[in-house]
């Protein structure tokens, strides 16, 4: 039988009936913006390059290693050739300016590809820590040569450079130091050696460390 009113269903949630829990199913978060996900990982790469820059010098040219390397090879066999002690000496110290000035040049080149300057930051700091070692090298082959103790040129030379490129190497890549210390252990060699074989060390560190090594700093971090 039909009844004169309209029953209203007027049941209390689940929520509110004793030991019933009343659960609302969240809105699930909208899709992060690709956009906005490849700006982040934009940034975090630019802050990691920014920092690894700031901590060391990237910018050593392997190209200019192998020049100074090749420069090197040719200066040694010229060396070789020549009657007189000084004259050897001269035919170095040559090459070393030339070397110097080619592997500087094309450093300058490759850190202003990489945008800072070689003169700021880690740049500076290495080039500071190189340049004791070679200015010493220089004044105590003067002296050298005038007490007539010219046999000890060539493990000086490598010795003190050796010493100068770790210095330089501490705040560079890994593999800097390792050269400057190949370029010290030649120089122990030389020291010990008969005179005699002074200008083949000159030709292993000189030339053939600076190729060797030039070839993997191009390798492995660009040019």
């Amino acid at each position: 039988m039909a009844l004169p009113f309209k029953v209203l269903d007027i049941a209390p949630p689940a929520g509110d009936l004793p030991g019933v829990t009343h659960v609302r199913q969240s809105e699930s978060s909208p899709p992060e913006s690709p956009a906005l996900h490849d700006r982040a990982i934009d940034n975090l790469q630019f802050i990691r390059e920014t920092m690894e820059r700031a901590g060391s010098f990237t910018a050593v040219s392997g190209t200019g290693v192998i020049a100074a390397g090749g420069i090197a090879l040719v200066a040694g066999f010229v060396a070789a050739s020549q009657p007189t002690m000084l004259r050897w000496m001269a035919v170095w110290v040559v090459a070393a300016a030339a070397a110097l000035t080619v592997a500087l040049g094309l450093t300058v080149r490759k850190a202003r590809s990489l945008g800072p300057p070689l003169m700021s930051g880690p740049g500076r700091k290495a080039l500071l820590a190189f340049t004791p070692a070679v200015l010493a090298g220089a004044l105590i082959s003067l002296a050298t040569v005038r007490v007539g103790g010219e046999e000890l040129i060539a493990g000086m030379w490598l010795l003190l450079y050796g010493a100068g490129v770790t210095a330089g190497g501490a705040l560079s890549v890994s593999i800097i130091p390792v050269l400057g210390l190949s370029f010290m252990a030649l120089g122990v060699g030389a020291l010990t050696a008969p005179p005699s074989l002074a200008n083949w060390f000159m030709l292993a560190g000189f030339g053939g460390l600076h190729i060797g090594f030039g070839l993997a700093i191009a390798r492995r971090y660009g040019g």
